[in-house]
């Protein structure tokens, strides 16, 4: 199948050709039709699949096809909104746009917190068809009278377990409130734990629901490896893997900010340029950082979680988890930073005996067996045969227990109260609990 057979539009098939696309991915293939109809969806497909075109394409050129129609041509009305998670993805996402909508005339803005406002409020007075947005910005900005929902046709919600897990539930259920009853709504995910879905019951009408390759849960195209290394001789394994790449774009993964922080201090000692992005950066320093890593300015990025799924660097071509992290699927997100599309790519995971819980989690939920490599100078074999001693805990969403009345009780996990009842574009009925985080927007 090729990107024609999809009846899309010739504006928007010379765009993506450009781009140096032929055949859809299989969410594109399933998705682009199926929006083309009008139909509400459900998506769910691993990182790095092109979930972010299989959603973009087609509101392209039913924006496009609309606009034709309409004899009087006036000041741009928003008609589509996306909410993103993170900062990093809203301009991931409107670099698509941008790319995709390079002959069809479509304007987008991208809105987030973080930085002044006085660039995007005034970006949205000229008018604009799609607008990219982060929650807390999209809700400030409503509040002060730069934004009205009331013309939008088109809505997605994209990465919605990270905008759960991020605490942006009440701001979702504020911006829903807000929108018509009469849409089309898109609702994408990587994963779906029950309360995504219950919350996708919320927001879409009748949706047609698509997933692709529930069983692959990590990218083909990435080669897999795992070294056994003590905590303290992590950073000369770094050291040695990055001398022994030279010249290769490399990811590392740190589970904590300050880790990410040592880290860098760390090369720094051997004359090794990197810099890190996390939640303590600024959304200017994010940003600059992830440009300058793009450009090859530098070619060691050292991240923690938050920016797992909204880096998207051409032809990455490795890896590192130096810490494994404490979720499972979030491992699945970090490798799929590198392999994307048609490209290879390798994921090297290091671990010590006290992260051997977080392995066999992950190895349980890719089903495999991750290979071990034990040629290196690092190779510690002690860590390899330790126990995987105490289960490591999760972190999870506050309890429905509300026993412990003290203020210095632990919280314990919560799950979503109350049941949710189908009424789009009416006040939510969503009554999670969901703790507010700290936003990276």
């Amino acid at each position: 199948m090729i990107f024609s057979d999809l009846e899309i539009i010739s504006p928007i098939l010379k765009a993506i050709k450009e781009q140096g696309y032929e055949a859809p991915t299989p969410i594109q293939a399933k998705a682009i039709p199926t929006l083309l109809e009008g139909n509400d969806l459900l998506g769910s497909a691993q990182t790095g699949t092109g979930k972010t075109a299989a959603f973009t394409i087609p509101l392209l050129q039913q924006l496009y096809i609309s606009k034709s129609k309409k004899k009087k041509k006036g000041r741009r009305v928003v008609k589509a909104l996306i909410i993103s998670p993170t900062r990093e993805l809203a301009l991931q996402i409107n670099e698509n746009i941008s790319n995709y909508s390079k002959y069809t005339g479509a304007k987008s803005v991208v809105i987030f917190g973080g930085i002044n406002q006085r660039k995007q409020t005034s970006a949205l007075q000229n008018g604009a068809d799609i607008l990219v947005a982060t929650p807390g910005r999209l809700l400030d900005l409503i509040g002060q009278g730069y934004i009205r929902l009331n013309h939008i046709n088109y809505f997605v919600l994209d990465e919605a377990d990270q905008m759960l897990d991020m605490g942006f539930i009440h701001d979702i259920n504020k911006i829903i409130a807000k929108l018509p009853e009469k849409r089309q709504s898109l609702f994408f995910s990587a994963t779906m734990p029950e309360t995504v879905i219950e919350l996708s019951n919320q927001i879409l009408n009748n949706p047609k629901r698509i997933r692709i390759a529930p069983k692959q849960t990590t990218a083909e195209r990435v080669a897999q490896s795992l070294y056994y290394v003590s905590k303290a001789e992590k950073a000369s394994l770094l050291k040695h893997l990055i001398d022994e790449n030279i010249g290769v774009s490399i990811l590392v993964f740190s589970r904590t900010k300050h880790g990410a922080d040592k880290i860098v201090k760390s090369l720094d000692k051997s004359n090794i340029k990197s810099e890190a992005i996390h939640g303590n950066k600024s959304q200017n320093a994010r940003q600059k950082t992830l440009q300058r890593f793009k450009k090859s300015k530098f070619s060691v990025l050292v991240a923690t979680d938050i920016a797992a799924r909204g880096i998207d660097v051409t032809k990455l071509s490795l890896v590192i988890n130096y810490d494994l992290p404490n979720v499972a699927e979030t491992y699945v997100h970090r490798i799929g930073r590198t392999g994307r599309a048609q490209e290879s790519g390798e994921a090297i995971t290091f671990c010590s005996s006290g992260e051997k819980g977080y392995l066999d989690d992950i190895q349980k939920l890719i089903n495999q067996k991750i290979p071990v490599i034990s040629d290196h100078p690092f190779h510690n074999q002690k860590e390899a045969d330790a126990p995987k001693g105490k289960k490591h805990k999760k972190p999870e969403n506050r309890s429905k227990n509300k026993s412990s009345k003290s203020k210095n009780a632990r919280k314990k996990p919560s799950t979503l109260k109350g049941k949710f009842k189908k009424k789009p574009g009416k006040k939510s009925n969503f009554k999670g609990s969901f703790k507010r985080k700290k936003r990276n927007e």
